[in-house]
């Protein structure tokens, strides 16, 4: 790759335009996205790094870490922050409030929202905060207002928003952002769901709010007094499991015998086809699926499959039996998928995962199949509103509420 310099204008506007051109493939649908992302010098907002890197449309730019190199602060890739502004649909002439302060998203709502819009951008690091305020003043956009606060009780000055824009992974919906969200307002945020992560976009509906689109993603976690309380239930060394939401104890010493147990395998017919819309619905249909973590190590020795190395949705029994996806290749180029189950149950176990692979082949095998709706306490979770078979996910403002409505026909990509 031929080396770039930094202050060689032309060549960052090369590259600007180069990753414009990139994006709009899938993550860009809009001219005024497109516009925007082509007009704010992303470099800036990263001087630490190579002027390529700060183009690379796939890329996060880690720009803070603690005493244990976990990152912090970053800035996310430009494909992640394009596709969030897909889903908030900012206009002219609203106010925006951005929470997590890296400087150059809110660059881009600023251009968005023009000169009669207003965009407010809130974080809990000092260090953060200084550094956003420095260069957007540097390029031209001091007209956002950065505000160094707990963004867990929003910015209630600038308030009321059209739309709240969040960049970190957040467990839960604060009232202060409901509060604080207009009538017609939109949310759109990177939500923790059992061990995943999606950007969902809310409008109010009803009591609460309804989700208009969700897509996966990946933040660095909020942190303050919103920060997830997410426990790991360690079931071996380099195996894991994140037990977010679960109702029902765990036998740790039982899943580990289960774990060191010869596995049985099962193949129940079920095509293998968009895992993550795959692994919402299986970790959203029992209240008894968790997400099962192994690291690089335990796959390589052969004590859990490569299909748990990012993670992958694990169904517990109350003996400690587990069954969890794998997946093949059938006929060169159809993908299916399989069970692997471990345990004195393993048998029950794979065959009630099979019958969930099935379910979702059958008919949710489409992006975008779930209907998810964030209830916020005292909300009543009455019958009628609350999904069965684990859908239902408690948090401590609230319920997030996953419905998965079947579609006759064709399953739709």
């Amino acid at each position: 790759m031929t080396t770039v310099r930094d202050s060689d204008v032309e060549n960052a506007d090369w590259l600007r335009a180069s990753m414009v051109e990139a994006l709009r493939d899938n993550a860009i649908t809009s001219d005024a996205v497109a516009k925007a992302m082509a007009i704010v010098p992303r470099h800036v907002f990263v001087p630490e790094v190579h002027l390529a890197q700060a183009y690379e449309p796939n890329t996060a730019v880690p720009v803070k870490r603690d005493g244990d190199g976990m990152t912090l602060s970053s800035l996310s890739a430009p494909r992640l922050q394009a596709a969030m502004l897909e889903q908030a649909e900012v206009k002219p002439g609203m106010r925006v409030l951005e929470v997590g302060s890296m400087g150059y998203n809110a660059a881009l709502l600023a251009e968005l929202v023009g000169p009669a819009g207003h965009v407010t951008s809130v974080d809990i690091d000092g260090d953060i905060v200084e550094r956003a305020r420095a260069h957007l003043a540097a390029v031209g956009y001091d007209r956002v207002e950065v505000v160094h606060a707990d963004a867990e009780y929003g910015v209630p000055s600038s308030a009321p928003y059209d739309r709240v824009i969040v960049t970190v992974a957040s467990p839960d919906i604060p009232p202060a952002w409901l509060a604080q969200l207009a009538i017609k307002g939109r949310i759109v945020v990177p939500l923790q769901l059992k061990g995943v992560t999606r950007s969902i976009a809310f409008d109010r509906g009803g009591v609460g709010l309804v989700s208009r689109s969700y897509h996966p993603c990946r933040f660095v976690p909020m942190q303050g007094d919103g920060a997830c309380k997410e426990q790991r239930l360690t079931i071996d060394t380099g195996v894991c499991l994140n037990i977010e939401d679960t109702e029902h104890s765990i036998d740790v010493n039982a899943l580990r015998q289960a774990l060191h147990s010869p596995p049985m395998e099962s193949w129940p017919g079920a095509v293998f086809d968009l895992p993550d819309e795959l692994d919402l619905f299986l970790l959203t249909n029992s209240p008894r699926m968790a997400l099962l973590r192994a690291s690089p190590e335990r796959v390589d020795e052969g004590l859990v499959n490569v299909s748990a190395r990012l993670g992958v949705p694990v169904l517990i029994g109350d003996d400690g039996s587990f069954a969890y996806r794998i997946e093949r290749v059938q006929d060169g180029d159809v993908f299916e998928s399989g069970v692997i189950a471990h345990g004195p149950s393993a048998e029950y176990a794979a065959a009630q995962y099979g019958q969930l692979l099935r379910r979702w082949a059958e008919h949710y095998r489409r992006r975008g199949a779930a209907s998810i709706r964030y209830l916020p306490v005292p909300a009543v979770t009455s019958p009628e509103r609350a999904p069965q078979q684990g859908g239902l996910l408690r948090r401590w403002h609230g319920s997030v509420a996953v419905f998965w409505p079947e579609i006759d026909g064709t399953p739709r990509r």
